[in-house]
């Protein structure tokens, strides 16, 4: 089956300066400790990451529960590292098959002293599944900068 065409409606970009070398945010999203600490929505989460390989082909699988308890796991397999540049992995919700298998792509560029990021994450089913992830990256990537002003 192809993958959907990335349009407005499949696909999100947010854009963001982190205060921290591309090497230091690329660790941050390929290394298990460094995952736990900032991926998930808000701060009042726990995140559990049961793995983290990364390396081309290697999976990754991150569970974050809510205050409420409510389970949120994502797993998916990284397709492309470049150290400190770059890294594209796929994105599926055990916890919710109907958001489909979509992508995420991570492009690191130095900007000052800190790294401009650029999140594009595309092939969602529709409209609706996008907005519901691009609140969940907003959070997300806020709680990445912060992990470095800390």
């Amino acid at each position: 089956m192809a993958a959907p065409k990335a349009d407005a409606q499949t696909s999100y970009r947010l854009e963001r300066t982190i205060p921290a070398t591309p090497a230091k945010v690329y660790e941050a999203w390929t290394q298990a400790e460094g995952m736990s600490r900032w991926m998930a929505p808000a701060d009042d989460f726990t995140v559990k990451v049961h793995c983290a390989d990364a390396r081309v082909g290697g999976e990754y699988r991150v569970e974050m529960l809510n205050p409420e308890g409510g389970r949120h796991v994502v797993h998916g397999s990284f397709l492309e590292l470049i150290p400190g540049k770059r890294l594209v992995l796929t994105w599926e919700w055990e916890t919710n098959p109907a958001a489909g298998n979509s992508q995420v792509t991570v492009d690191l560029a130095p900007e000052g002293e800190g790294t401009h990021l650029t999140l594009t994450h595309d092939r969602f089913p529709d409209a609706e599944t996008r907005d519901h992830h691009a609140q969940g990256w907003t959070g997300c990537i806020g709680r990445l900068a912060q992990m470095f002003n800390a």
